[in-house]
């Protein structure tokens, strides 16, 4: 199997959010080790913003994800998100799945992607947003790290992940998964998955909503939608799995959900 997002990026779907009225725009985030490529986008000239972290798909943060970040701004919201993986190669340079998974991937430590997390949630605050009103919404590889994230994080209020893996994921390295997590949550999730997706057996969703209802208020709070024909990335405009109602309909739920938490 193989995907260009840059072929992907042309197809009559993609959609393409204006950045107007809004302050957007790439910049270098400090990290404990560095700095990483980043993005934001929130209303210009607002302070005290509820913040919400965007967790890129395996893809990386390119053109969509920093299309989610300005729809989110729309919203009234400042959105960030960054180069999860930078440290372990360039995203943009595969065309194939398994190989990006092989050499990229999988050799990403989720310790470090918490961390990075971390620290765009610190930028967020010293730009003057209220980070204690703290959200995170992940996609495909993301949704998996946005269960993991919403368990790190005593200051997430609310998160949404959309079909990230829940039991098993990329890499054997991976010591925990969203199902393990379940009785962690500080703040309630959605979850937002495709019936048909074949990476994610209903059997797993099924798992995860027992997890979750025997956990903590927070996990028992938290939601899973299954849309019945959606297959997996039913959410990425650019891409062939796109599908406008079921999108639509988990946009409204996810903006209703941070609306309500933050």
């Amino acid at each position: 199997m193989s995907f260009s997002p840059a072929a992907g990026a042309v197809a009559p779907t993609v959609l393409r959010t204006s950045g107007e009225g809004l302050s957007a725009g790439r910049f270098e985030l400090p990290v404990r080790d560095g700095t990483i490529a980043a993005y934001h986008a929130a209303p210009a000239g607002r302070s005290g913003l509820p913040v919400v972290l965007v967790v890129q798909e395996i893809f990386g943060m390119h053109e969509h994800i920093q299309d989610v970040c300005r729809r989110f701004a729309h919203a009234g919201y400042l959105a960030v998100t960054c180069e999860l993986y930078q440290r372990q190669g360039d995203a943009a340079a595969y065309t194939d799945i398994p190989a990006l998974l092989a050499d990229i991937v999988a050799k990403v430590p989720d310790e470090q992607v918490l961390s990075d997390l971390d620290a765009c949630a610190q930028w967020a605050a010293g730009q003057g947003a209220d980070a204690s009103r703290l959200g995170v919404t992940g996609f495909c590889w993301g949704g998996r790290l946005t269960w993991l994230y919403a368990a790190h994080n005593p200051a997430v209020k609310a998160a949404v992940a959309w079909y990230g893996r829940l039991a098993p994921g990329h890499s054997a390295s991976q010591a925990r998964h969203p199902v393990d997590v379940a009785g962690e949550l500080h703040g309630p999730v959605l979850g937002l998955y495709g019936g048909k997706d074949g990476s994610i057996p209903l059997s797993d969703v099924e798992a995860m909503r027992a997890a979750l209802a025997q956990g903590p208020e927070a996990a028992r709070r938290s939601e899973i939608v299954v849309y019945p024909e959606a297959g997996h990335a039913f959410y990425a405009d650019y891409r062939p799995s796109y599908r406008k109602p079921d999108a639509d309909d988990a946009w409204a739920r996810t903006l209703d959900w941070f609306g309500r938490y933050l």
